[in-house]
């Protein structure tokens, strides 16, 4: 069982990362195409039907990516006691006072 819990570190612990990035660069594709739309708009219909084309793929990544992630936490979720990483912890503040009025 651990040969199986290493395998699962090791391989969620490569895509994850990989998937952030590629996730960021889909993000600039979506935006790259829907630049390219508004702004040929009123003119060049060839631009235009490019930037749909980009729009369409930039979504269809973001979908096919976001699926994998969510794929690769099931499975670290369900064969790793307590999940596969570990929360962030979010930071606090002490010794300001609370903000009750605005």
């Amino acid at each position: 069982m651990t040969n199986i819990k290493g395998l699962i570190e090791a391989v969620g612990g490569l895509i994850n990362p990989l998937i952030a990035i590629l996730v960021g660069l889909a993000l600039l594709v979506f935006f790259w195409g829907l630049a390219k739309f508004i702004f040929r708009a009123g003119g060049d219909t060839k631009a235009v039907e490019e930037g749909k084309t980009l729009m369409i793929w930039g979504l269809i990544a973001l979908f096919v990516m976001v699926s994998v992630w969510g794929i690769i936490s099931f499975i670290q979720n369900a064969f790793l006691p307590g999940g596969g990483s570990t929360p962030t912890s979010l930071p606090t503040s002490t010794g300001l006072p609370a903000v009750t009025e605005i």
